[in-house]
């Protein structure tokens, strides 16, 4: 599936519903249909009542044949589908079949902006040359047994007037997590622990950080510091409790030193800086049938803008392009790159083995209610955030993007997870699509929300940023869509607040993926 394509079949769909390509036997309804409609443009009336967002047979689909949306296998049916009928997860089933990879066979040259073309932004210059959007001063913790003192020494600054007087800083925020011990002190939970924390420890939306512990701990600080090289300094500061006497005595200490931080993190002011220096985090949750339809494939071509102007686009999650990363393989730039996404799936269907999981244990109750109904389906439309562009290189969780375009990180289908690991990247912006309504946000990156639909977005405007639910109801164009998205990343990371920082989140979603036994 591609935007291109995307746009011709929204434009061209009749008033009922929504064909996405020529070669599919469903379409989708745009509004609840009763029964004994008939569709024009498809020649069929429907035989029960078809919710907004689901789809409708256009013709018959014989037992254990493929359901097709996108030009692409969704599903088999699990008997014959006669036209008109609902096809949801009654007379569907996820089925595998063979997928041709075919690494690099799309891959195209990119048409960058260059020179005064090039968008920009106001984002803060840091000393190493990394560019923030916000700044902010970050208390991490390395356990959960320290998350308490962490949050205490937050409260003393969040919940008092202390900070109204540097007006530069975008506030002190502390990052807990339940982790850290009660872990192997090796192999991948441990190791995607550390990266996220030296990933936020080095993060560009932070003008300082101080890092607390408890001092027993699995996850030792020293470690840590020796592995990343880190050495602490004015900037960066790091305290156990044990060492420090206690709870009250760790408080006050690291009050101090955030207040030791306070008057250099208010110097900072932001210049204008190449869009280039924008790494945008890409997610979806809560998804609806109009998901893949309107805002990810409208977020896919703000990403392919992005790219053209040198900044990097990251999608992640997955499980969730699991059934569509052959997509994203004809992409890659080489076969390494393709592999290497070949490679994650493989793990993550032995991961699942491992635990008596399946791949396919999505979509959700609530993705089903909007109109999902395989993990196939709901894994093209979450691909179409990736845009077009060529996929470039292929990350495990947290690892440092150092590649520019665009990118895929590893990370499970949990969103707070996903973006964590996104962020510890250098993920400085996230965009979020939803269609039945989820609500986040993710410090110390803005969150920017995109709505799938109408009668959501009306529903749920003071969490939502901008309704992409307007291409279907109105004939705005993916391009369109992008576009104003693309303006709003510009925006947003030049100091406007999202909807989800005005809301006050972004505290409590910071969530690193445990992988292995708790001990």
């Amino acid at each position: 599936m591609t935007s291109a394509q995307t746009t011709s079949a929204s434009s061209n769909a009749s008033p009922l519903t929504i064909r996405l390509n020529p070669a599919d036997n469903v379409v989708v309804a745009r509004a609840d249909l009763l029964p004994n409609t008939f569709l024009p443009g498809e020649r069929v009336s429907t035989r029960t009542k078809i919710p907004a967002g689901h789809k409708v047979a256009t013709a018959v689909i014989a037992a254990d044949q493929p359901v097709r949306k996108f030009n692409q296998i969704i599903g088999f049916a699990k008997d014959a589908i006669q036209p008109g009928e609902h096809v949801h997860v009654h007379n569907t089933a996820y089925g595998d079949f063979a997928r041709d990879y075919a690494a690099g066979a799309e891959a195209r040259p990119t048409q960058y902006f260059t020179g005064d073309a090039r968008a920009t932004f106001e984002g803060y210059v840091r000393a190493n040359g990394r560019v923030g959007t916000r700044n902010y001063i970050g208390i991490l913790t390395s356990v959960n047994c320290s998350a308490t003192v962490a949050r205490y020494i937050a409260d003393q600054f969040n919940k008092s007037d202390t900070l109204k007087g540097y007006p530069n800083v975008d506030g002190v925020a502390a990052f807990v997590h339940s982790t850290g011990c009660g872990m192997a002190g090796s192999g991948d939970g441990y190791m995607n622990l550390q990266r996220t924390l030296w990933g936020y420890a080095s993060h560009p939306n932070f003008a300082s950080v101080v890092m607390v512990g408890l001092g027993c701990e699995v996850a030792q600080l020293s470690y840590l510091l020796d592995m990343y090289g880190i050495k602490p300094g004015p900037h960066f500061q790091v305290m156990t409790i044990q060492d420090s006497g206690g709870t009250r005595k760790s408080v006050e200490r690291g009050v101090a030193r955030i207040k030791e931080m306070l008057p250099d993190a208010d110097k900072a002011r932001r210049e204008t800086v190449s869009a280039e220096h924008i790494t945008l985090a890409l997610q979806c949750g809560g998804s609806d049938g109009y998901s893949g339809i309107t805002a990810n494939p409208a977020l896919g071509a703000a990403s392919d803008l992005l790219v053209r102007h040198g900044g990097t686009a990251i999608l992640s999650e997955t499980p969730e392009i699991y059934g569509a990363e052959h997509l994203l393989t004809r992409r890659a730039v080489d076969p390494k790159v393709a592999d290497a996404l070949i490679e994650r799936i493989k793990w993550w269907e032995g991961y699942c083995a491992r635990n008596e999981g399946e791949m396919n244990n999505n979509p959700s109750p609530g993705n089903k209610a909007g109109g999902l109904t395989t993990i196939l389906e709901k894994s093209l439309g979450a691909a179409a955030k990736g845009g077009t562009t060529n996929l470039a290189a292929v990350y495990k969780y947290a690892e440092p993007v150092k590649e520019k375009g665009f990118v895929f990180m590893d990370t499970p289908g949990y969103d707070p997870c996903s973006a964590t690991g996104q962020v510890a990247g250098g993920g400085n912006v996230i965009c979020f699509t939803t269609g039945r309504g989820s609500v986040f946000g993710c410090k110390p990156a803005p969150s920017i929300k995109l709505a799938t639909n109408t009668p959501m977005f009306k529903r749920m405007e003071e969490d939502m940023d901008i309704n992409c639910g307007d291409i279907v109801d109105k004939g705005v164009t993916i391009q369109e869509k992008g576009e104003e998205i693309f303006k709003l990343i510009l925006d947003v990371a030049s100091g406007k607040k999202s909807k989800s920082e005005e809301l006050g989140f972004g505290d409590n979603e910071f969530v690193p993926w445990q992988i292995g036994a708790t001990m």
